[in-house]
């Protein structure tokens, strides 16, 4: 069993700001004092077959560590922020009565706040509602929608995208159902958040303190995923025949914009050729503007420990972040003894 005093970790940050090799990184010096196992906070990797374009550790580096909430669903299911805070509960408590750490590692805001704040009871799925905002949408377009979403929620919609057309109809759909704009069920902390998730967990966050550096990061990994098949693995998906765009996993920032391209490339034939750079550009954007909507996220949490991702040394910073946080808890556990 893991000391009540050691509080839960958790590091986040935008898409390529280094997650993956800050944890391994933790994982590899809390080593010698503890276990560590790894809960990813992911709502991408969460599907099996979707690997090279949602960067997912690679099989050695899952190796090194245990990770959990990786491949647990097919691209066919959803996953919800109400599902994730249940099994990340639960295996926080069974990771700490095993006596290692919890170290929760990922860029899915949503599914963090939700954890460490709690999440309200938000409206189900209203098929006909949807239906409705599809309807809507057709003729006055996803930014339209955009901006009528920003008369009744201006703080969601701050942080979307004109085109995020599954979020945009998601929050437009909570506010027609309940009367109640979806930020609001975000800001106050209700009874979903573990007890030991909420009130015992150490933020860290990876920040860049040049956005320029980041964008070059991403597209530096963009084109290694295409280097390493990313089209193949799209094309692989479709040719499945029961998955569609619509569906959340297929709206993945760079699937979703892949899923497009080949739609495109089909519409003009079977000899067509795919437009490469076309697609290369779209789904460098996106993945920017992900990455933005990551840090506003992320700027509104003001309990973390950020670091500069950019600085030469954040990885080393990072560690001995943690290792005095956790020093500074056992301290503390003493001095109440």
């Amino acid at each position: 069993m893991l000391p009540e005093h050691l509080p839960n970790l958790a590091l986040a940050g935008p898409t390529a700001s280094g997650k993956t090799a800050g944890a391994l990184a933790l994982a590899a010096v809390l080593g010698r004092r503890m276990p560590v196992e790894i809960i990813s906070v992911d709502s991408a990797l969460v599907y099996r077959g979707m690997d090279i374009g949602t960067a997912k550790p690679t099989a050695a580096e899952r190796a090194a560590v245990p990770h959990h909430l990786i491949d647990i669903r097919d691209p066919l299911q959803a996953y919800s922020a109400a599902e994730f805070v249940q099994d990340a509960t639960r295996l926080i408590a069974e990771i700490r009565a095993r006596g290692a750490l919890p170290l929760l590692v990922g860029g899915t805001m949503l599914y963090f706040k939700a954890l460490l704040d709690g999440i309200d009871d938000m409206p189900a799925a209203n098929p006909e509602v949807r239906a409705q905002l599809e309807a809507q949408a057709q003729a006055i377009g996803w930014p339209g929608m955009h901006a009528e979403l920003a008369k009744v929620d201006p703080t969601t919609a701050a942080r979307l995208a004109p085109g995020d057309s599954q979020r945009i109809q998601r929050a437009l759909e909570v506010w027609h159902v309940s009367g109640q704009p979806l930020s609001s069920f975000h800001t106050t902390k209700k009874g979903a958040a573990s007890a030991s998730a909420a009130s015992a967990t150490a933020l860290f966050s990876l920040e860049p303190n040049n956005r320029a550096w980041l964008h070059e990061r991403i597209a530096q990994r963009f084109d290694a995923m295409l280097a390493a098949g990313f089209m193949d693995e799209v094309r692989a998906l479709r040719a499945r025949g029961d998955l569609h765009a619509d569906l959340p996993s297929m709206r993945c920032v760079g699937y979703r914009q892949a899923w497009e391209e080949l739609d495109y490339q089909a519409s003009k034939g079977p000899d067509a050729p795919l437009n490469i750079a076309h697609f290369r550009e779209r789904g460098i954007v996106a993945t920017r503007q992900l990455a933005k909507r990551q840090v506003t996220w992320l700027r509104s949490m003001p309990e973390r420990h950020a670091i500069a991702c950019d600085h030469p040394t954040a990885v080393a910073e990072l560690v001995q972040a943690v290792l005095l946080r956790l020093d500074q808890a056992e301290r503390n556990a003493a001095a109440t003894a």
